[in-house]
């Protein structure tokens, strides 16, 4: 069979053995010939290939940044709930003692 590829069903699936695609020649382009350079295709394949990695850092450092932000929303409101717990934590102890004093007054 010595029919060349075309972009749809190239002559080989190895992007390696694929030519870059270039302007339009004798030669179809994206076709695989015995002389060619890889250095354009593997570099745009390279570039593509790191933006694509990059894509799910990008999206947890978004996340992690909204969750960080959630979190620092959410500890003054914490802390007011802490706060209000003390507090009548205190008066329960206040009130216990008052009884005690007059318990021990009335004595």
């Amino acid at each position: 069979m010595n029919a060349i590829g075309t972009i749809d069903r190239p002559l080989t699936h190895d992007p390696k053995k694929q030519a870059p695609m270039k302007a339009a020649t004798a030669e179809p382009a994206g076709s695989a010939t015995t002389d060619f350079s890889t250095t354009g295709a593997n570099d745009s394949r390279q570039n593509r290939t790191r933006e694509m990695q990059l894509i799910p850092e990008a999206l947890a450092r978004a996340h992690m940044h909204e969750r960080m932000r959630e979190a620092d929303a959410q500890r003054p409101a914490a802390r007011l709930m802490a706060a209000r717990r003390m507090q009548r934590r205190a008066e329960r102890a206040s009130l216990r003692a008052r009884r005690a004093l007059a318990m021990a007054v009335m004595q």
